[in-house]
């Protein structure tokens, strides 16, 4: 408003560095790109740390097989990065800080004193590789970020033909993982082409870093082990003969869980049969260019669909979310929602058909059975979160469209396309597991599903919606997806979300089913059966198992009060 374009950009840029996935703020970016009066470098991120955009600079020439400008960056960044280390490791230097203000009364003697302060400097130096390693605007640190950077200079010198420099950075990479079998085999082949007289040592730099943060880490496992202090360390690299026995199991807690994930996708490529006759797989991981991908055909037959697109015509007038307003990610389309409970609610109220309300809760159980027999056989999966929605071209806002429907986004985590990361962290949905979309119909134009890489632009499969067409995937970073816009008609679809955490099970859909459970007492009678003549009898009853009996009686919940009318959560 006060027309000082560059401190606009730059604030702009700013927060959508931190922020990837804010609609208007993508809108507004696109805006300022197409003004005359700004220039390129007015998209400044003004909470970037030197380190990191020097980082984020090397990684993004280093995918694009820029050899000799990431190279610059990445050697620049891993300056920049130990100047950080220090100065932060300069700040630990202070008064001590009472940890445990409950134990003041206990007076220490000097040395107790002495020895508890010089721990807390310890401590908080080996913290300070988690400070640099975590992105402004973030909460997770970059894992091995030190020895990342030694990591892709050692690959980036060999590819400009640099093998001094590449054979350097190897062997300082070595420091950290002495065992590392890939980096062993590069040694071999340096040693090779450069002489086996050649003698290649070590960065100094990175010597004294290792070693000084080797001693710091043995003073302080002896006083956690001798003295009763904790300690986590932030390390991956740090070897085991150092750790003390009884702390081992929970150091390597982190390395077990990362190597659990390779063999869980390694067990998943095992798939169980499907559990109903007549589906289809159509596309598997491998054609789909991708990993924990699927797409099934003939989960629904052609009458099931219409019948459950008569729900969505009371998502138009009735139904929660955000009632036919305009979509939370484009202005250019209406979105119309219903959750389970809200369907529920509206059969109680004569609004839909109690048949009509029925098949949703067991098309959506027999998704969910489909899903987990192909991708987690024997190991449960709980409902997160079941919507009916429809997304709607608004027809005098099509010219000219540039947007998506639904932006790049991952489901459990938030994606950062610049950094190549996605943090898994609030406000992401962290505990979904595997996501599922059930289409209802394909007489609309746009409104396909794509997967891309995690750059968000580098389409890797698309699938086109269909009646009865389920694609079903795993909500991490692996699965990066959006929706091409809909410039025409209406697209409805059964979005489906899923947890192996029983904790965070749906507890809309128990109460669904409970009202759905009391309305079958009401009807049961001999002429109560289903007449309507269509096959939602071959689709499994909804699945009482799946709810969590503590909720059912939880100590001083009032069961007879009307349930609570949720607001329905989008699709992030």
């Amino acid at each position: 408003q006060l027309k000082k374009l560059d401190q606009a950009v730059s604030a702009a840029h700013t927060f959508f560095v931190a922020n990837p996935q804010h609609l208007q703020m993508r809108e507004d970016i696109e805006k300022y790109r197409r003004m005359s009066g700004v220039k390129s470098d007015n998209f400044r991120d003004l909470e970037a740390t030197p380190h990191w955009e020097a980082y984020e600079a090397g990684v993004q020439h280093y995918n694009a097989d820029e050899y000799l400008q990431a190279v610059a960056r990445l050697e620049e960044s891993l300056t920049e990065a130990l100047s950080a280390l220090e100065e932060c490791r300069a700040l630990c230097e202070g008064p001590r800080e009472d940890e445990d203000e409950e134990e003041e009364e206990m007076q220490p003697g000097l040395y107790e004193a002495i020895a508890a302060h010089y721990i807390q400097v310890l401590k908080c130096r080996q913290q300070c590789v988690l400070e640099i390693a975590t992105k402004p605007g973030r909460i997770s640190a970059t894992e091995d970020f030190i020895p990342s950077h030694l990591d892709l200079l050692q690959f980036a010198y060999n590819q400009v033909g640099n093998q001094v420099l590449a054979a350097e950075c190897a062997a300082s990479y070595l420091l950290f993982y002495p065992l590392d079998e890939p980096m062993l085999e590069k040694m071999k082949q340096y040693h090779t082409e450069l002489g086996e007289d050649t003698a290649v040592t070590a960065r100094e730099i990175i010597q004294h870093y290792v070693q000084r943060s080797l001693m710091e880490k043995k003073l302080i496992y002896y006083a956690v082990e001798h003295l009763g202090e904790s300690f986590d360390d932030p390390d991956l690299w740090t070897p085991d003969e150092l750790i003390p026995e009884n702390l081992k199991g929970k150091h390597r807690e982190d390395q077990e869980k990362q190597k659990q994930e390779i063999l869980d996708v390694e067990e998943m490529e095992k798939r169980g049969p499907l559990p109903f006759e007549g589906i289809t797989v159509t596309m598997d991981s491998h054609q789909m260019n991708g990993t924990q991908r699927v797409v099934f055909d003939r989960v629904l037959t052609e009458s099931e669909c219409k019948d459950l697109l008569r729900l969505t015509k009371a998502a138009g007038e009735a139904g929660d979310g955000y009632r036919a307003r305009r979509s939370p990610h484009t202005p250019h389309e209406r979105f119309e929602g219903l959750t389970v409970l809200k369907v529920m609610q509206l059969a109680q109220k004569g609004d839909v058909d109690w048949r009509d309300a029925k098949l949703f809760l067991q098309a959506s159980e027999k998704s969910r059975k489909i899903v987990e027999s192909y991708f987690t056989p024997g190991k449960k999966l709980h409902f997160s979160f079941t919507h009916l929605v429809c997304r709607t071209a608004v027809d005098e806002e099509q010219g000219g469209r540039m947007d998506l429907s639904h932006p790049v986004h991952a489901d459990n985590c938030l994606l950062d396309p610049e950094g190549q990361e996605c943090w898994r962290e609030p406000p992401a949905y962290v505990y979904r597991d595997y996501s599922g979309i059930l289409y209802l119909n394909d007489d609309f134009q746009g409104g396909g599903l794509f997967f891309t890489e995690m750059d968000t632009v580098t389409v890797t499969a698309e699938v086109r919606p269909k009646c009865g067409r389920l694609v079903a995937f795993s909500s991490g970073k692996e699965n990066p997806h959006g929706v091409w816009a809909v410039s025409r008609g209406r697209r409805c679809a059964m979005a489906l979300w899923y947890t192996h955490s029983r904790e965070h099970a749906e507890q809309e859909r128990v109460k669904a089913e409970e009202v759905m459970q009391q309305r079958a007492v009401e009807q049961d009678r001999p002429n109560g059966a289903d007449h309507s003549g269509r096959s939602s009898s071959e689709l499994p009853v909804s699945s009482g198992g799946t709810r969590p009996m503590s909720w059912r009686h939880k100590a001083g919940s009032d069961r007879t009060q009307r349930p609570k009318e949720l607001r329905a959560r989008d699709e992030f």
